[in-house]
């Protein structure tokens, strides 16, 4: 087995994973949906309005918190390996036709081309969130602002909502193909096979072997 993910990194997803399910439970609960399809029969205190919203700042620190640490984290070690590469779109179509075919894939790195494109989109969507999200607190805590920054930050939190959601979604189905599979337990544990990272991930492979 190869360590693939550290404990440090293990911590910062799920860290980011648990706080944003905690921040689209709470968000959903200031709509109020879960009156509206009786959830609160169920739960009652899904429908305190003050309670899911302290717990939506809570997931808001945790988040930030965790994000924060993902960027000094990474920055420190230098290790850019999730950033965005030249020619990872025409890449991801070949590793998808080639997963849908049974076709050979291009050679890969530590992190496949889509799972690249994955981080970039989730990086945005997660930054738009923070940003309009401050906003939207700095007006509750009672200062003036705007009224067009408090609407076109309202829309965009909405927005942006909506895309992280579609992109968790997508990220969660990627793991159906056969081929990803095996990555998944890595989140857990850590490590992957190592016939795997040798056929799959035959670039960083080589980089282990040779102790870069």
């Amino acid at each position: 087995m190869i360590l693939r993910h550290t404990k440090a990194v293990r911590m910062i997803h799920w860290s980011i994973a648990l706080s944003i399910f905690l921040l689209f439970f709470s968000g959903f609960g200031q709509m109020p949906l879960y009156k509206r399809y009786m959830l609160t029969d169920i739960v009652p205190w899904t429908g305190d309005y003050w309670l899911t919203l302290y717990l939506h700042y809570l997931g808001a620190v945790v988040l930030m918190t965790a994000v924060g640490w993902h960027a000094v984290f990474h920055g420190i070690r230098k290790e850019t390996g999730l950033l965005p590469r030249s020619g990872d779109l025409q890449e991801s179509v070949q590793i998808i036709k080639a997963m849908i075919t049974g076709g050979k894939e291009p050679p890969s790195d530590k992190y496949l081309a889509e799972q690249r494109l994955a981080y970039a989109y989730i990086a945005f969507t997660v930054g738009l969130l923070i940003v309009t999200g401050v906003v939207k607190v700095i007006k509750n805590l009672g200062f003036n602002l705007n009224d067009s920054l408090l609407f076109w930050s309202t829309q965009m939190h909405n927005l942006g909502s909506v895309l992280l959601l579609f992109g968790i979604i997508a990220h969660l189905a990627a793991f159906i193909p056969a081929a990803n599979r095996k990555l998944l337990p890595s989140m857990f544990h850590g490590k992957v096979d190592e016939e795997y990272v040798k056929h799959r991930h035959s670039i960083w492979y080589k980089r282990l072997k040779k102790g870069t």
